[in-house]
């Protein structure tokens, strides 16, 4: 795992052009059912190795979250919407293997609600995010983007979301530029 250091002073995501995010996570509704929940479970750090190690999966970096002792998640940031649909459904992979079980178990009536998969994708266009950091390491869209200083974008959040690059965004540009995915602490 790359070591991050705090940067003491204000920064804000190089990010430009359309954002990809991604929510990924489960919800244990029954502790008691491990057999059921645990597979989901295990299969999310497999699948971020898994896609860390494919560049054309279009992985920027991600970030894991707890809710509580029920609900996990992980928050991917991705260089666009068609390359994770590409891996969720390409056979073979670990996220394909997964699915395949829970799909099994639900064919057979064998889920009872035991554990809760779920996804949610956003598509955020230039003009519509910002971000700002204090004193941190890159985090969220700047470890996926590139950290830079405030100044660069605006010390303003109207400024920040005002922001237009003076060229466009190149996608295969994005690719070439962006840190590892590699997360704290995972």
């Amino acid at each position: 795992m790359r070591r991050r250091f705090a940067v003491a002073e204000r920064t804000t995501a190089a990010a430009e052009g359309d954002v990809v995010v991604l929510l990924i996570g489960m919800r244990i509704n029954h502790f008691w059912a491990v057999h059921h929940w645990l597979p989901v479970l295990a299969s999310m750090p497999r699948t971020l190795r898994e896609l860390g190690k494919r560049p054309e999966s279009g992985l920027l970096n991600h970030i894991l979250l707890t809710a509580s002792p029920r609900a996990y998640c992980v928050v991917p940031y991705g260089e666009s919407k068609e390359k994770p649909y590409a891996y969720a459904h390409a056979p073979g992979t670990v996220h394909h293997r997964a699915r395949t079980f829970v799909d099994g178990k639900e064919r057979q009536g064998r889920m009872r609600g035991h554990v809760g998969p779920w996804h949610e994708a956003y598509v955020v266009p230039q003009g519509s995010y910002e971000a700002i950091h204090a004193d941190m390491p890159a985090f969220g869209l700047a470890a996926a983007h590139g950290q830079i200083a405030l100044e660069k974008r605006g010390r303003r959040a109207k400024d920040r979301f005002a922001y237009r690059p003076e060229r466009p965004a190149r996608p295969e540009v994005a690719g070439k530029t962006a840190p590892s995915a590699v997360a704290d602490g995972a």
